[in-house]
């Protein structure tokens, strides 16, 4: 799982979440630039997750950036979903199945 790997903190703007996924190694990153797609991540999280999905590359840190697009139904004040502001996203993404090969 992805929480073997790295740990995650998630946010909002909107209907965008962004989480942030930071390896515990090196190594680690390297296994996730080549594993975590934009497929896979919608994959992952399903209907939730209406728009494009974007990853960053902050190789400085280790770290990839995800921009889920339409992932709040609207946005804080007209979701009724009840994670409204993309807090628990992160939390969700770290229990994603990673093949390590």
């Amino acid at each position: 799982m992805l929480k073997d790997l790295a740990y995650a903190r998630s946010g909002d703007k909107g209907d965008i979440v962004n989480i942030g996924v930071m390896a515990f190694s090196p190594e680690n990153y390297q296994l996730l630039k080549k594993k975590l797609t934009p497929e896979k991540i919608k994959e992952h999280f399903g209907s939730d997750v209406k728009g494009d999905v974007v990853i960053y590359k902050m190789p400085n840190l280790n770290s990839l950036e995800i921009v889920m697009n339409g992932a709040l139904g609207g946005g804080a004040t007209r979701t009724l979903a009840l994670d409204q502001t993309g807090k628990a996203k992160g939390q969700s993404l770290l229990y994603m199945e990673i093949d390590a090969d």
